[in-house]
């Protein structure tokens, strides 16, 4: 068995990971950041679940932006082709779950 502890984790970079495991072909990653991502689309599915701090998640629906404000135990599902950005506010960890090689 493997125990972390989310809050104590930093990375080196913004959105730096640690990876937790693989299942089937999913990852589980654990990332740490204080800046923004980029503006991207996903090519699979997502399950983005905010751990400590706080991330204000850009999207875009039918062309017009809209921010979903996700505090520690709110979670975000993308669905392919969703296009999105995570901005920390101002930092947090975040774990992630999506098909291994995902953008």
């Amino acid at each position: 068995m493997r125990f972390l502890d989310a809050s104590a984790f930093t990375a080196d970079r913004p959105w730096g990971a640690l990876d937790i495991t693989e299942i089937d072909t999913a990852t589980i990653r654990l990332h740490w950041t204080d800046q923004p991502y980029i503006w991207h689309v996903n090519d699979g599915p997502e399950v983005f679940v905010v751990l400590d701090g706080a991330v204000d998640m850009h999207y875009r629906d039918n062309g017009e932006e809209h921010i979903e404000h996700l505090i520690p135990g709110r979670i975000c599902y993308a669905e392919p082709g969703d296009e999105h950005v995570a901005n920390p506010a101002p930092e947090a960890r975040i774990l992630v779950v999506e098909r291994k090689g995902s953008v």
